[in-house]
């Protein structure tokens, strides 16, 4: 078992409604008349009111090519994530030397040295911790990143790990791109990062949940769901029509048999903290857990306040649903993402104690 004993999800500053950004992109995404109609209709029904952005909207039709943004991201990512894994760390009440491992995820530009190494000296992390990045899970990785430091502290269970998530989706987009994926693309993603601590059975001290088991689930045939294809403007976005169908097909299944295996089932648990894919996804989520729709309700609002911030969103779930009105202690939920495999992540967590 592990304990996370701190959640901190931050946005950068540039906050815009969903409207105030169809109306300075659709221009650089669809210049015709035709597919500006259909940018506008699916920004529409994205279920996305706000978003932020790590530049001033006026920035993104001057940013050059894939180096210029990709020297962007590094810069940007590295002072939201040193600010997500500092006020984690406050939180938690633990200081930057208690830190053993820091597993990083990303999966929205390219860093080598990887962005916890570029960190380190200004968090002032100790000279040994140990490092592991993330790279190519995507979307499904903050809990894929949740489940990981777990394995790591249950072997480990005196010291302490530390997750980041850093996505700034919005240097991604692709300019005089107008097909399907890349207009979804830019009425859903947005930015932030998020850093979760978590510590091992034998440190102690008050945690808002524990972790108590851990599935993963890669379905066979399915690459081309989800996922990059990096050409020489960048990342260009690869979204298929059939996740929604992959998840009504296959999450149901996946998700009793992981419980099984504790001895439990749906009805034993409390809350659910999803990944917000989207509109489509999470009404195809709610069908395949036979949950009505306020169960994924924190995951909705998410959703409509943020957007979908990758690998980071679920773990902004997670710090609402922990902060906003806390599960009652001892309940049982359920931390779940997808993402490019095509693949599923499942954490069962019991809700603890903050005093």
């Amino acid at each position: 078992m592990s304990h996370l004993a701190a959640v901190t999800g931050v946005l950068p500053p540039h906050r815009y409604s969903q409207a105030e950004v169809t109306a300075a992109l659709g221009h650089l995404l669809a210049p015709g008349d035709t597919d500006r109609a259909l940018l506008e209709r699916v920004h529409a029904n994205a279920g996305v009111a706000h978003r932020h952005l790590v530049l001033p909207l006026e920035r993104y039709a001057g940013l050059g090519d894939f180096g210029e943004t990709n020297d962007e991201f590094i810069r940007s990512a590295v002072d939201l994530g040193t600010d997500a894994v500092g006020k984690a760390l406050e939180a938690a009440a633990l200081r930057p030397e208690d830190v053993d491992l820091v597993v990083s995820t990303t999966i929205t530009g390219l860093a080598v040295p990887s962005l916890e190494a570029r960190m380190a000296g200004r968090l002032g992390l100790r000279d040994d911790v140990k490092r592991m990045p993330l790279v190519g899970l995507g979307c499904v990785a903050g809990a894929a990143g949740v489940a990981r430091v777990h394995d790591y502290l249950v072997g480990h269970p005196a010291e302490v790990g530390v997750l980041l998530s850093v996505e700034l989706c919005s240097l991604t987009i692709q300019r005089d791109d107008p097909s399907p994926a890349n207009l979804v693309a830019s009425g859903l993603f947005a930015d932030g990062a998020a850093a979760v601590v978590m510590t091992g059975d034998d440190r102690g001290g008050p945690a808002p949940a524990e972790v108590l088991a851990t599935m993963s689930r890669l379905y066979p045939d399915t690459e081309r769901a989800m996922g990059w294809d990096v050409a020489a403007s960048g990342l260009r976005i690869v979204l298929g029509v059939e996740v929604p169908d992959l998840v009504r097909t296959h999450v149901r299944a996946d998700v009793d048999r992981f419980l099984a295996g504790q001895g439990l089932t749906r009805g034993d648990i409390d809350w659910w903290v999803a990944h917000p894919g989207g509109p489509k996804v999470l009404q195809a989520l709610a069908e395949a857990l036979e949950v009505p729709d306020e169960a994924l309700g924190v995951t909705w609002r998410s959703l409509e306040r943020i957007g979908n911030l990758s690998s980071a969103s679920v773990l902004h779930v997670l710090a609402d649903t922990l902060d906003t009105r806390p599960p009652e202690r001892g309940s049982l939920g359920v931390l779940l993402a997808m993402g490019p495999g095509f693949c599923l992540e499942l954490v069962l967590l019991r809700a603890g104690d903050t005093t």
